[in-house]
């Protein structure tokens, strides 16, 4: 029997055009979209315009239009694959203000839908030389207590500002093959979840 479909949702933290996170996200999205049958689904934080997170907000007007569009989005994922600039030592303000959106559960959805026993594979990108490490042991922390499966396998690359060719790939072949690690944990993992899952019914 094959594999059933897997969707992964691609999240880059950083709302920057020319984003370097962006960049490495999209390149292990488009390594795990060839190693099996997987539909990825890039999140653009740029494109949801989220307000800051308030609860005066949903109670005023209901949950924001981008907020509503990002809850459906990782609802409907099977994993999720975050990149996340560090900043000050720690992660965005837009990656830690679209995780307290879709942390929030609206009427009658269940507590941690779009996170509790999803898959999550960590990215960092940086121009300095240890590519937002530091950063991602709070975005781990953070998802973790959300109930995601972090795998364990993760990657920061360093001095990312020289890491790309202009079809967005990496030039150095030992981050390209770290970076694709992490898509490959998520793959695998995953795939071990839904199949025992399936054992299980």
């Amino acid at each position: 029997m094959a594999d059933p479909i897997l969707r992964v949702a691609m999240l880059s933290g950083s709302l920057r055009q020319d984003s370097l996170n962006t960049s490495l996200v999209r390149f292990v999205g488009s390594y795990m979209a060839g190693i099996g049958d997987i539909e990825i689904d890039e999140i653009v934080l740029r494109e949801l315009n989220l307000p800051l997170f308030c609860e005066d907000v949903i109670a005023a007007d209901g949950f924001p239009a981008g907020a509503v569009e990002l809850k459906k989005r990782l609802s409907a994922a099977d994993a999720v694959l975050v990149a996340s600039p560090e900043y000050n030592g720690s992660l965005s303000g837009a990656l830690k203000n679209a995780i307290d959106w879709a942390s929030s559960p609206a009427e009658g959805e269940k507590p941690l839908a779009c996170f509790r026993g999803k898959v999550c594979g960590l990215l960092s990108a940086s121009p300095g030389a240890m590519g937002g490490l530091t950063g991602l042991s709070h975005v781990r922390q953070i998802l973790t207590r959300l109930q995601m499966v972090v795998v364990p396998t993760e990657y920061a690359l360093g001095v990312a500002h020289e890491a790309f060719d202009d079809d967005g790939n990496l030039k150095d072949e030992r981050a390209a093959t770290m970076a694709k690690g992490v898509g490959l944990a998520v793959f695998e993992m995953t795939n071990a979840i839904k199949n025992a899952g399936q054992n299980e019914g």
